[in-house]
């Protein structure tokens, strides 16, 4: 619970306060009094009389009622300072600093238990513990440094690690970022990342808050609560980027499907970023370069934005020009008589064409110039700005023409200015006037990518038109219940095919049976050349269980003899052999985050290259052409080279369908349809199988 005490105290008391600086409890003293904290400031700490100038309380039963309470003492006295000045002294907010908790050892954990079970008891709210501490514009309730620039539209950030949060920082302050807030949540059991973004949803003030908020997360506690504010505050007007840690695996699941080896808690990570909105980072430089990137536009930048470049060397233009291109953007190139006019205003040898080179020796005056031009031509839709400096000039004036264009245009402008050392006060003032920094083009062209390339909040309407939902229901509850002995238990492939059905998602003509007169009557009538595939192993092709282009009826008994023989079979299932682009679908559930839905192509895009995206069932008709068109093979699907495209929106159709059927059907633990036969007419499903627990 976030109280009002924790955010807005009349009172605080530091319990381990110190005069020792260079240690926490000497170390939080210093940042709140460096913070211009208002409020009435205590110290308790046995051996000294008076800290930083403070007078010192030696016992805490001394102290009167306090509203919160900094605890930098060991782990082992935590719990009773919680309950004593919870009790006596009327501390309704709690930051603990001290590490040594359930992060550790059970012992700790007890011990965290009994602080919370306090808390709760008293109505307390409860950072920590084993964390830096809060930030804020109120009071500067951490530790560590740097304290970064504070004001009302800075980042909201908020982190699971405290050590991380000070890197990050690090990182944000050599770029400018301001900040409103820093929540380090340490181990979170009362207070975490989902509770922060809940309390941030339900008090939103668009006029007063702030608009962007970064995440750093190492565990997804709520993951229903994360995408319900989190989509709520992107719907609001806000905008969030977050990196999730800890989601790769030191050693793969047992996989008996492409789907099994394939889906992970990243992919579930992934889809509920996806469906929420999240812009998702994988280092600390991109997470703020991203929240430069969102403080510098309060528009929508919109895929394939077309970029100016305005620069006065060469060589990072083209960097520049190369990773926009690599991430979907366009660098539309300057030619005919618009060229000429803006050329015939800058120096001689200045090149226009986009990279628009103004030369080394090009001035305020020329920057401006090309600011201007970009500005007003209808080709661009927002302006990157390279200049740094070798050491000869000074650059005040240039910056100073940069910083009037940025407030001036209606276009954003991203300052790139790489000369943090050699321009070192020059860039300082250019950020002390509120701008940030972009230093490394590719870095911003990287983040910028990923910006764009994230949709917008999902619905969340399940979509069940053409979705037969009772069908589906009788057909699992009609279903034995699961073995209990840990066996994978996949479904027969006429029950597969009745599910299939019921979601309204096409299969393939087919007849499964261990009686050969019977396929041999269902080939004759569908017509050849037909498939023949081995009922029983998971992994047809590994057995040697799939024959294709069976062309007669000697050729399909020859194959049904071959396969009946094969180990674990049990029938032989003959299909219509179609042709067309192989696709693959595949779901996985994910304990706290449910079906994880995969598409791609199919064959070696997802035996091999993994060439997969995800979702979070159910999922709307946008989400699943997001999926379709993230995929790095999406050109096949969309037609390259001569040949034609498949129906996209019937694939899209069928994914929805899927997540559909999976919503009503959570028995389903692992699924896969591999392949989907799909030309520019249709798209049909040709092999499935799904795995329950019931």
């Amino acid at each position: 619970m976030i109280n009002h005490q924790l955010l807005y105290p009349e009172s605080i008391v530091v319990v381990g306060g110190s005069n020792n600086t260079h240690k926490p409890g000497g170390a939080v003293v210093r940042n709140l009094l460096g913070g211009g904290y208002q409020g009435v400031l205590r110290i308790v700490n046995p051996k000294e009389d008076e800290v930083q100038g403070i007078k010192a309380f030696h016992d805490a039963s001394e102290l009167p009622p306090t509203d919160m309470a900094i605890l930098v003492v060991a782990a082992r006295f935590c719990p009773d300072y919680v309950d004593y000045l919870a009790r006596e002294k009327s501390v309704r907010a709690f930051i603990i600093i001290s590490a040594g908790f359930s992060e550790e050892t059970s012992q700790g954990a007890a011990l965290e238990q009994r602080i919370l079970d306090s808390c709760q008891q008293y109505g307390c709210a409860l950072i920590g513990p084993n964390c830096i501490g809060l930030l804020t514009r109120w009071h500067h309730s951490v530790f560590t440094k740097p304290i970064p620039a504070l004001n009302p539209k800075g980042v909201d950030f908020i982190s699971g690690s405290g050590a991380t949060a000070v890197f990050i920082l690090e990182s944000a302050v050599t770029k400018g970022l301001p900040f409103n807030s820093v929540w380090s949540i340490g181990n979170g059991h009362q207070i975490g990342i989902e509770d922060v973004l809940e309390y941030m949803d339900e008090h939103f003030d668009p006029e007063r808050d702030s608009l962007v908020k970064l995440l750093y997360i190492e565990n997804i506690g709520n993951p229903d609560k994360l995408l319900y504010h989190a989509t709520s505050l992107i719907r609001k007007g806000c905008r969030i980027a977050a990196i999730k840690a800890g989601t790769s695996e030191s050693g793969r699941r047992a996989a008996s499907s492409h789907t099994g080896a394939i889906a992970s808690s990243d992919s579930a990570v992934e889809a509920l970023f996806r469906k929420a909105g999240i812009v998702r980072c994988f280092s600390r430089d991109e997470l703020t370069t991203v929240g430069c990137i969102f403080m510098s536009s309060d528009k929508t930048l919109r895929p394939a934005l077309n970029v100016a470049i305005v620069t006065h060397a060469g060589g990072p233009g083209v960097m520049l020009t190369d990773a926009l291109s690599k991430g979907g953007m366009n660098v539309p190139q300057l030619t005919g008589t618009e060229a000429d006019r803006l050329k015939a205003q800058l120096l001689p040898g200045a090149s226009v064409q986009n990279p628009i080179d103004i030369l080394a020796t090009g001035t305020p005056e020329n920057l401006a110039t090309a600011i201007d031009f970009c500005e007003h031509s209808p080709l661009f839709d927002a302006i990157m700005v390279i200049f740094g400096t070798p050491g000869l000039v000074k650059v005040f004036e240039t910056y100073d023409v940069l910083h009037k264009k940025i407030l001036e245009c209606s276009k954003p402008i991203f300052p790139i200015l790489p000369s943090t050392h050699t321009a070192g006060p020059e860039v300082r003032e250019f950020l002390q006037r509120g701008h940030v920094n972009f230093s490394d083009e590719v870095v911003l062209a990287t983040a910028l990518a990923q910006v764009i390339k994230t949709p917008g909040p999902a619905e969340q309407n399940v979509v069940i038109q053409g979705v037969d939902v009772p069908r589906i229901r009788r057909i699992i509850d009609s279903l034995a219940p699961t073995p209990t002995d840990g066996t994978c238990h996949w479904l027969a492939p006429d029950v597969v095919h009745d599910l299939l059905a019921a979601a309204g998602i096409p299969t393939v003509p087919e007849a499964v049976s261990d009686d050969r007169s019977v396929l041999l009557d269902f080939a004759q009538r569908c017509g050849y050349p037909v498939v023949a595939k081995v009922v029983g192993p998971v992994h047809k092709s590994d057995v040697g269980g799939v024959a294709l282009g069976v062309r007669t009826p000697e050729h399909l008994a020859l194959e049904y003899d071959r396969m009946m023989a094969i180990e674990g079979a049990t029938a032989v299932m003959v299909q219509k052999m179609l042709r067309g682009t192989e696709l693959f679908i595949g779901a996985k559930y994910e304990p706290r985050f449910g079906h994880v839905v995969l598409c791609g192509l199919g064959g070696i895009f997802v035996e091999v290259l993994h060439d997969v995206s995800s979702g979070l069932a159910p999922l709307s008709y946008d989400e699943a052409f997001s999926m379709i068109r993230s995929l790095r093979g999406y050109k096949i699907i969309k037609g390259t080279r001569g040949q034609g495209g498949i129906n996209e929106r019937r694939y899209a159709d069928i994914i929805v369908r899927l997540s559909t059927l999976l919503r009503f059907a959570t028995e389903i633990k692992e699924m896969d349809i591999n392949p989907l036969l799909a030309d520019e007419n249709d798209v049909t499903a040709v092999d499935a199988r799904i795995r329950i627990e019931k």
